[in-house]
């Protein structure tokens, strides 16, 4: 069993105590997000005419679509990190197969050299 953190905090003017395994600084952290999104909504007045469930139901609504949100932005962080993984690869491929050309090169032209050093 993990650690549980007990934490009162403010959400839509009601305290509320929160307990979890995160700490009392992330609990707030949520309830302040929770918040900002009620605060969000309660600026449009076609939202404060709605009914109490119909006005949870849309503040749920913009949690759910930060949530997905944010989830196409990791995913897209995703796939542009492993292009970049990929050019990496290449580029480390590459500068291999530089290096080994260019060592053969030296070889070549040291042996040249003892070529002529010779005669």
């Amino acid at each position: 069993m993990g650690f549980t953190n007990d934490c009162e905090v403010v959400i839509g003017g009601k305290v509320i105590t929160l307990s979890g395994a995160e700490s009392e600084e992330y609990l707030q952290k949520v309830a302040a997000y929770l918040n900002g999104k009620i605060q969000e909504v309660n600026a449009s007045d076609s939202f404060r005419r709605q009914p109490l469930e119909l006005q949870n139901i849309y503040i749920q609504l913009n949690i759910a679509d930060d949530y997905f949100k944010a989830l196409d932005r990791v995913k897209a962080l995703e796939e542009d990190l492993d292009l970049k993984d990929r050019e990496l690869y290449d580029l480390k491929h590459e500068l291999i197969t530089s290096q080994i050309k260019l060592e053969s090169k030296d070889k070549m032209i040291k042996s040249y050299q003892n070529g002529i050093n010779l005669k």
